[in-house]
C-alpha cells in the first residue's frame, strides 16, 4: 500500500489518476479506475454539458467511490460543464487548455478540488496563486497536446516551486515510473496511455492493438507549426501532416487537415488516416487488460522497486 497526500486529499486508495482523454475517458473507464482504488476521470473534451451530466450519473450507478471530471477550458461548453459539475456535486475537477481562474471560487464553494494540468514552473506557480488544490506536471512524453519540458526534469522543479501536492504525468506506465515520480517529489501520478488499453476503455480494438504493437521510437510530434504540438503514433496520417508542415502549409490548412482525425482513429478504428494519440510509454504496453489489473500491477511494481532500492542503498 502506497499512501500519499493525494490519497487523503481525494479520498482514494492509490495515488493514481486516470487521464481525462477526450472521447475515451467515458463512464466505463472512469468507474472501473475508481472502483479499483484510483481516481477515474470523465473527459469532457468538447462535449456538451448534457452528455457530461449523463456520464456523471452513469459513473455513480457503477461505483460509490470518488471520481472527477476533466474540463477542457477552450471548449465552447466549458462554462456549462462547470455548472453541471457543481450541480452534480462532483468532488474533483482537473483542467487543461486554459485558465481555471474564473471558476475557482465557485468550485471551491461547492466543495470541489481543482487540479490543473501544467507544463512549466511558471504556470504551476500561477495556478497555486489562484488557490487550486494540486497540480499535474505533465511532461512532453505524454500523448496528445504537449509542452517543451520532460517529466523527469520538470517534476522536481515544480515540486520545489509550489507548496501544493504535485502529480507527475507523461511517460509513466508501470511501477518503476511510479517509484521514479515519488523519488522526484511527486505525491501521485496521472496515466493516460496505458489506460487506453484497459478492457473498459471504449477505444476501438484496432486503436488499442496499435498501442500493443508500438515500439520505443514509434511516436512522433506534429503540429509545431500551429503552435500546438501533438504526440501520436507514426502512421500514414502523421507522415502526410508532416509533409504539409514542411512544405509551408498555413496554420488554417493544417488545422483543417487534422479536424476529426482523432475520433476516426480512436472510435472508428481508422488507424491509417486517423491520428493515434499516444505517449512514449506506448512501447511498454504488452496487452489489453482490466483497469483493476493495471492498477494492481503498477502498485505492486512500485512497491517492489522501492524495496529493491532500499536494499541497494542500505548495503
Amino acid at each position: 500500500m502506497i499512501k500519499t497526500k493525494i490519497c487523503d486529499l481525494l479520498g482514494i486508495e492509490h495515488p493514481i489518476i486516470q487521464g481525462g482523454m477526450a472521447w475515451l475517458a467515458t463512464y466505463e473507464l472512469a468507474a472501473a479506475v475508481s472502483e479499483a482504488g484510483g481516481l477515474g476521470i470523465i473527459g469532457a473534451g468538447n462535449a456538451p454539458a448534457d452528455w457530461v451530466a449523463d456520464q456523471i450519473d452513469k459513473v455513480r450507478e457503477k461505483t460509490d467511490k470518488p471520481f472527477g471530471v476533466n474540463v477542457m477550458l477552450l471548449s465552447p461548453f466549458a462554462e456549462e460543464v462547470i455548472d453541471v459539475v457543481i450541480e452534480k456535486k462532483v468532488t474533483v475537477v482537473t483542467t487543461g487548455a486554459g485558465n481555471p481562474g474564473p471558476y475557482v471560487d465557485r468550485l471551491k464553494k461547492a466543495g470541489c478540488k481543482i487540479i490543473p494540468v501544467v507544463a512549466s514552473v511558471t504556470l504551476a506557480k500561477r495556478m497555486e496563486r489562484l488557490g487550486i488544490d494540486a497540480v499535474i506536471a505533465e511532461g512532453m512524453e505524454a500523448g496528445g497536446h504537449i509542452g517543451d519540458l520532460t517529466t523527469m526534469s520538470m517534476t522536481p522543479q515544480i515540486v520545489d516551486a509550489v507548496s501544493v501536492p504535485v502529480i507527475a504525468a507523461g511517460g509513466i506506465a508501470d511501477g518503476r515510473g511510479f517509484a521514479a515520480a515519488l523519488a522526484l517529489g511527486a505525491q501521485g501520478i496521472q496515466i493516460g496511455t496505458r489506460f487506453v488499453c484497459a478492457t473498459e476503455c471504449i477505444a476501438h480494438d484496432e486503436y488499442k492493438n496499435m498501442f500493443v504493437r508500438a515500439k520505443d521510437r514509434d511516436t512522433v510530434i506534429t503540429g509545431r507549426a500551429t503552435g500546438h504540438p501533438v504526440r501520436a503514433l507514426k502512421n500514414k496520417f502523421s507522415r502526410d501532416f508532416e509533409k504539409h508542415e514542411k512544405t509551408g502549409a498555413s496554420k488554417e490548412e493544417l488545422e483543417m487537415l487534422g479536424a476529426g482525425k482523432y475520433r476516426i482513429a480512436a472510435i472508428e478504428g481508422d488507424i491509417v488516416e486517423g491520428t493515434v494519440l499516444a505517449g512514449q510509454s506506448a512501447g511498454m504496453i504488452k496487452k489489453v487488460e482490466p483497469a483493476k489489473d493495471i492498477i494492481e500491477d503498477i502498485v505492486k511494481g512500485c512497491t517492489q522497486t522501492l524495496k529493491f532500492m532500499g536494499r541497494v542503498y542500505s548495503e
